[in-house]
């Protein structure tokens, strides 16, 4: 075995990689999940929160076709071209 093959054996597996879809644009996950944290990242990075930004997530066609809103520490298992829409609004 060469010492390239030797080090392919001793690294551990690959991350997977998924393509979602965060308000119409592509991004590149490499969780199955993903969480309410991450979506509303993805969606709006580098956004400040605070008490008086609020987030709404939903998303579709998840794994086993699922569909629904996360609520802030949920995520949800994902697959090839699940879809997430993130919504900020500020409280009045």
């Amino acid at each position: 075995m060469s010492v390239e093959n030797a080090d392919m054996v001793d690294a551990p597996d690959k991350a997977h990689e998924v393509t979602i879809i965060v308000n119409g644009r592509k991004r590149t996950v490499e969780d199955k999940d993903v969480s309410f944290e991450q979506a509303v990242d993805l969606a709006f990075p580098g956004v400040p929160t605070g008490p008086d930004i609020v987030y709404t997530v939903a998303y579709r066609k998840a794994a086993g076709n699922r569909s629904g809103d996360l609520a802030p520490g949920e995520s949800v298992k994902v697959k090839e071209g699940t879809i997430f829409d993130v919504t900020q609004t500020d409280k009045s």
